[in-house]
């Protein structure tokens, strides 16, 4: 808090991967960021200095909306799913098509689901967010829908790589 540009963070522990954690962080630009970089991020990564080791970082714009109205708020949602995907050139259009036409409407219509983001990185990368009020909830989302969805949206012909995971929130992680 009182970065300027900061908007928002949270995270929590993979429910698919013991020991990994997710940190989601959100900023009005691109700029703020970079100047949070350049600014403070070292004296606050100082002292976090032996908690963790082997950190990511990836950067993606926000394209739109999953659901409506996303904010970076993350005290009402039990769980965060986070997919990953990188699409073949020639089908990114396609997969934002599909990730608006096919998958938001699913989801936005799912019990549980609270809001969620459709964010792109350079390299045909693509991050789907989504939010939710518990892993019950996005447990009955993926047990009912998630394969009949995939074919709908001819998945399997855009991606090349999908990477995906449940991150349970802890509420200590949200600023």
């Amino acid at each position: 808090p009182g970065e300027p540009g900061f908007r928002g963070q949270g995270g929590g522990w993979s429910r698919l991967r013991p020991g990994v954690a997710h940190v989601f962080s959100f900023w009005e630009s691109r700029a703020f960021y970079d100047s949070f970089m350049a600014r403070s991020h070292d004296r606050l990564a100082a002292a976090q200095t032996g908690t963790h080791t082997d950190a990511q970082v990836r950067l993606f714009d926000h394209r739109f909306d999953v659901k409506t109205g996303f904010e970076p708020r993350f005290t009402d949602a039990d769980v965060v799913r986070v997919a990953h995907s990188r699409i073949r050139e020639d089908r990114v259009e396609h997969y934002a098509l599909m990730q608006e036409k096919v998958w938001n409407p699913a989801m936005a219509g799912s019990p549980g689901m609270l809001r969620g983001l459709f964010g792109e990185a350079p390299g045909n990368e693509f991050v789907v967010l989504s939010m939710w009020r518990s892993a019950a909830e996005h447990g009955k989302y993926r047990t009912e829908r998630v394969e009949r969805l995939a074919l709908r949206a001819q998945l399997a012909v855009d991606v090349v790589a999908l990477t995906g995971d449940v991150v349970d929130l802890d509420a200590a992680w949200t600023v």
